[in-house]
């Protein structure tokens, strides 16, 4: 049997792409949603297309689900190479009126749900000789948001326990490294792709003048999971079309019209 890789989150968005391209390179592919369908179809869809799937249904800030989530994957497949945690929740609320619960809510799927995946998986990881762990953050771990304190705080924290966790499993030979995206074509950020004026004020922000695509965080995934990287631990790849640098591109562009 080939590798193994287990993704949160993935019945649809950037974790539904990231699962077609791992089963596109011949890994057996444990898909998970909160809900059971989504899992489910997408897992159809792997083996539709000739690959290997097997759907869990868990909800990953639950530590019970999580235990049933990483053992029902071994129990499948053997082993566990690949974690990607890219399950998570945005839910925007004014910081004067976010309650304990709106906060608690995002901080225990974001922050806390990557904690109890990683450290499930890194302990079969452990056992088997070696792994890797793509946690998949933002770029809001370093540009604040209006209305998103807890889901910036909760990237913010997966920034730092990805270096501190590849840190401390460096010498088990397991790699930790994340993804940061930018701006992305998903359900969650439907919204602003619905309104013009909002995606225009977004593109004007993007020195790349678009929108990413799911498929091109997948594409990192895949690349980080290959041995072209396998020097590679404790960092973060942002995948933003230049998003993080618009402060100084909004400089040289007022520069440039002076």
């Amino acid at each position: 049997m080939g590798k193994v890789v287990v993704i949160t989150g993935s019945g649809r968005g950037i974790g539904k792409a990231t699962a077609l391209a791992f089963a596109k390179e011949g890994y057996s592919v444990v898909t998970n949603d909160k809900y059971a369908k989504p899992a489910e179809d997408v897992a159809k869809e792997i083996i539709e297309k000739g690959g290997t799937a097997y759907p869990i249904r868990a909800d990953i800030s639950n530590p019970a689900e999580v235990d049933q989530l990483i053992t029902g994957a071994v129990e499948k497949f053997g082993r566990i190479d690949v974690l990607v945690n890219n399950a998570g929740i945005q839910n925007p609320k004014e910081f004067l009126e976010m309650s304990v619960e709106e906060w608690k809510s995002v901080i225990d799927v974001n922050l806390t749900g990557t904690f109890l995946c990683s450290q499930r998986a890194a302990r079969c990881m452990a056992k088997q000789g070696g792994g890797l762990i793509i946690n998949i953050s933002s770029v809001h771990q370093v540009i604040p948001r209006p209305l998103y304190a807890h889901y910036a705080a909760s990237k913010g924290g997966v920034n730092l326990l990805t270096e501190t966790m590849a840190l401390e499993l460096s010498d088990k030979n397991i790699r930790v490294n994340a993804i940061a995206p930018g701006a992305i074509e998903t359900d969650m950020n439907k919204d602003i792709m619905a309104d013009i004026k909002k995606k225009r004020e977004l593109l004007s922000m993007i020195p790349m003048h678009r929108m990413g695509k799911p498929e091109e965080i997948a594409d990192m995934a895949v690349f980080l999971a290959s041995d072209k990287a396998k020097y590679v631990t404790g960092a973060t790849f942002f995948v933003d079309g230049g998003l993080t640098l618009y402060p100084s591109f909004c400089i040289h562009c007022k520069q440039a019209m002076i």
